[in-house]
Parts: C-alpha cells; structure tokens; sequence
C-alpha cells in the first residue's frame, strides 16, 4: 500500500508542475495575491514598503512568466518586499531560497552597518564548519556580500538596516541544490566555510524523536523538537514528562521549533505548569480594523491539563524558537511561570493565515493577527531576560544550556 501511494503522490506531483496555466490565469493569480496581502497582512505599520509601488514593479513581470516555476520565482520576489521570514509559499523551485529560520543554519544581521554573524544553530552545517558568532559576511560562493544581498532587497522603502539583514539571511540561508560556500573575516583575515560539504544537510533534517529528555543530576532536560504543528506530540511530551515529574527542576528547550506550530499543542504543554486558568498572549486583527474603523482584539487562556508540574522551570529559546515556539515561550513569561534563558527569539511577527491562488492553487502564508506578550510587549520585541555571551560558544559546546544549569545550581 505505502509503494502504491508513493506512486499516486509521484504522479500528482509530475502532473501538477507539468500543468499549464494561460497568461490569464496568471495575472488573476497575481492580483488575488497582492489584494489579499492589501487587504489583511497585519503589520504594514512596521514596514516601510509602498505596496501598490509594488503591485506596479511586479505585475508587468507576469507578462513575461511561461511556466508555474518562473511564477513562482515573481510571486517570492514579490514577497520579499514585505522582508518578512513569516511571509512564505507552500512551494518552491530548486533555486528558492530556503524558508528562514526552519531552512537557516546562520543568523546574521547589519550591526553598525557590517554583516555580521550573530548565532548559529546547534548541531547543523554551520556550527560544524567552524563559523562561531561575530565572524563578519564577506561573500557567499565568491559574490560579495554588498551584491549577492541586491536580488532579496525590498525597492520600494528607503534604506532600512532589517530589510538588508533580511536579505542577508536569505543569501546565507541558501538555495536548495547548491552548496554554500561561506567566506567570513576573522581577525582581519578571511577564510571559507563549507556548512554543505558533506551534504544538503538542511534538506533532509532528522530527529531522534518528537521529544527527548536526560538527566543533570536530579534536573531534567527536556528538548521539545520541530513538531510542534503535530497533535500527536502532546501524547509524547505527557510521556516523557509523566516520568520526571519527581525532578528537582525542568529545563524545556525550544530552541528546535523553527517552523512553528499550533495552539493546541502550545495550550497542552503549557496546561502541564499551571494549576489555574491563565492568560498567555493577546491576539488583535488588523483586517477588521481596517473595514470597520473598530479595533477586534482578545486575550487567549490557557487550561490546567493532567497532573500539574509546579517546581522550579527553565525554558530556552534562540533564532530558531519560532512562531508558535515564541507563542509558548512568552506564555511562559508572561504567566511567570519559567525563567527564560537564551537569545532574541526568531520574531516571527504574528499570527500567519493560509490563502489559496484560485487558479494555480498555490497557498502562500501572511501574517493576519498581531500578537503580544501579556505586557502588552509585541512579541516580536520580546527577549529572554537571561542572555548569554555567544561569543563563547565553541562546536560541541551550549552556553545557553550550560546557563540554564548553572541558574539551577547543577554544577
């Protein structure tokens, strides 16, 4: 059965890209895309884009599109306008940029107007090339950074240094069938880095398991991976913590949950902490707004569910806790419920909804509700309240956890 499936799946694919589409059918897609975005992506007070300057730079290029794949290539470029990682499609061509944070191994940002690297994730092709934090972005596959950044900076805004670091984690982020090669200044001399030597390690991201844990003394880890949009791993989180529920203390690690997830599943692990009903984030929506000229807006609670773990708690988060990750490290916060130890989150800002093109079927993903820290904090400015210096941070080395174990006295 799994082979003859497989089969079916292959076949859908095959005939999906081989279908044509009419330059009609493009330019409606088009304009269903940019007036969706007009009409209810959340956060144009923070961005500096002229919208309809953009409508006016891209529509044109649908002219000139032939094929679903160079459709695709003008509706992602048209998306970088907003540089915005939340922004995304459900589909890509070899040559897309990977989806940044889930498909990034670097995080880099224009400081005092120099590239520099500012984390790296743990255990991926970065880290083990060697590239540590402060290193500065010289070029990427030979381009200069200054140029290979221009093909992903927004046109329509005057200089902002986050549209350029946007870019610049596009370019490190890479394509999806090109190695990278990364030339980075150390001390005023420069060398290479080669994050995809071994292989596309980005492409084909494995896990031992939805949850893992181990013990430090009489503390618990506990490391909460990339599913957090799977139901199923709140029956896995219940085991895993069911069996350490006589732990002096947890320390919960977000710092895998790159692609986010759903609410239930931030509402289920967050009910295993409390003992009352409590607020975790509020929710606004702009589109209505808009129409109305009447602001919607709601506080979201969260349950106590199952057996409740009320001793001393730990969270992590990093560049790669995002979207929902971020969603449940805040409710941590903001309930007072755990001490948050680690970096500036991904600031994935707001909530995304899905909208499907009506003649290519392509769904893209935007930004529809802001969310805030029960402070009233968007949560996109949220940081930990414990940050550690990267800058010591070797491979083989974590001086978040090392932080967090140090805070609760495991020596």
């Amino acid at each position: 059965m799994k082979n003859i499936a497989l089969c079916l799946l292959l076949l859908c694919t095959i005939q999906v890209s081989a279908q044509t589409f009419t330059s009609k059918q493009y330019k409606e897609d088009f304009e269903y895309f940019w007036t969706t975005i007009n009409d209810n992506y959340s956060y144009f007070h923070k961005k500096k884009v002229d919208w309809n300057k953009v409508k006016e730079i891209y529509a044109p290029q649908i002219d000139t599109v032939s094929s679903r794949s160079s459709f695709v290539t003008v509706v992602e470029h048209a998306l970088y306008e907003l540089y915005d990682h939340h922004c995304t499609l459900n589909t890509n061509t070899p040559s897309s940029r990977r989806l940044v944070p889930t498909g990034a191994d670097i995080w880099a940002e224009y400081i005092n107007g120099k590239p520099v690297v500012t984390e790296v994730r743990k255990d991926f092709g970065g880290e083990i090339s060697g590239t540590t934090v402060g290193m500065e972005v010289v070029a990427v596959n030979d381009v200069p950074v200054e140029k290979a950044i221009m093909p992903f900076l927004a046109h329509t805004i005057a200089p902002d240094p986050e549209a350029k670091s946007f870019a610049l984690r596009l370019v490190l982020a890479g394509d999806h069938q090109t190695k990278r090669k990364i030339t980075l200044g150390i001390n005023g001399k420069t060398q290479d880095f080669y994050p995809d030597k071994d292989r596309l390690m980005l492409e084909n991201v494995k896990y031992k398991a939805m949850v893992e844990s181990k013990q430090f003394g009489n503390v618990t880890y506990i490391k909460v991976n990339n599913f957090i949009y799977d139901n199923s791993i709140i029956a896995k989180f219940d085991s895993v913590l069911n069996r350490h529920m006589n732990s002096s203390a947890i320390i919960l690690d977000f710092r895998e949950t790159p692609s986010g997830g759903n609410s239930s599943v931030a509402r289920g692990i967050l009910g295993r902490f409390i003992t009352k009903d409590e607020f975790y984030q509020k929710h606004e929506l702009w589109a209505e707004e808009k129409e109305t000229g009447i602001k919607r807006s709601w506080e979201e609670f969260v349950s106590p569910r199952g057996e409740a773990y009320t001793k001393p708690l730990v969270v992590l988060g990093d560049h790669w806790t995002g979207s929902m990750g971020e969603g449940i490290v805040i409710g941590f916060d903001g309930m007072k419920r755990a001490t948050v130890i680690g970096t500036p989150l991904a600031r994935l800002i707001g909530a995304t909804a899905s909208f499907e093109m009506p003649n290519t079927k392509i769904n893209f993903h935007i930004p529809t509700e802001r969310l805030y820290h029960v402070s009233g904090l968007p949560r996109e400015m949220y940081v930990p309240k414990i940050q550690p210096d990267l800058s010591k941070q070797k491979t083989g080395t974590d001086v978040i956890l090392n932080k967090a174990l140090s805070y609760l006295g495991v020596k």
